[in-house]
């Protein structure tokens, strides 16, 4: 198992380039949904996923999946729902196995590789307006000018009173 500090900065490096190309992140990032730190929430990101791969060697990939959706609602209040989070997770567990079994320089290749891509950010621009009259639906969607994943925020139906004078509440989608 490699552990020198070169090797373990190595790993962390890895971290670092699969989140940050993460159209999810650098939509949450770029958008302010983790408020004026946003960019520092995001280091700070890569920092503790290092960190918990190195606390917990033998993961599971819905581990990982649940440990970084519930950073993401957390720190970013975001919900990631498109797909990518397994993803993101199978591609972070490849890379702690190729740190665990010394393969630094396939390690290092895939670094390279994903930093390639560091420069197609995910942009995200606002549907054309339209008046509240003219819509009906309380969806809000932002189109991605990207091959990364479509954003959405959806807001809950309104409650609705029965008859029997009991308000029911139903499930965001």
């Amino acid at each position: 198992m490699a552990t020198s500090t070169a090797s373990r900065e190595l790993f962390s490096e890895g971290v670092r380039a699969v989140l940050h190309t993460w159209p999810v992140l650098q939509i949450a990032v770029d958008n302010g949904f983790g408020g004026v730190y946003g960019e520092q929430k995001a280091d700070w990101l890569v920092d503790v996923v290092q960190q918990y791969f190195h606390d917990n060697s033998n993961l599971q990939q819905y581990e990982v999946e649940d440990f970084i959706a519930q950073l993401m609602d957390q720190e970013f209040n975001t919900v990631v729902d498109d797909g990518s989070l397994p993803e993101v997770s199978l591609s972070l567990q490849q890379m702690f196995s190729q740190w665990q079994k010394g393969a630094l320089q396939q390690l290092q290749h895939t670094i390279d590789t994903l930093n390639q891509k560091k420069g197609q950010r995910a942009k995200v621009n606002a549907p054309a307006s339209q008046s509240d009259d003219d819509s009906d639906d309380n969806t809000q969607e932002m189109e991605c000018e990207s091959s990364g994943p479509s954003v959405s925020r959806k807001e809950a139906p309104p409650p609705q009173e029965e008859e029997d004078g009991w308000t029911v509440v139903r499930k965001r989608r």
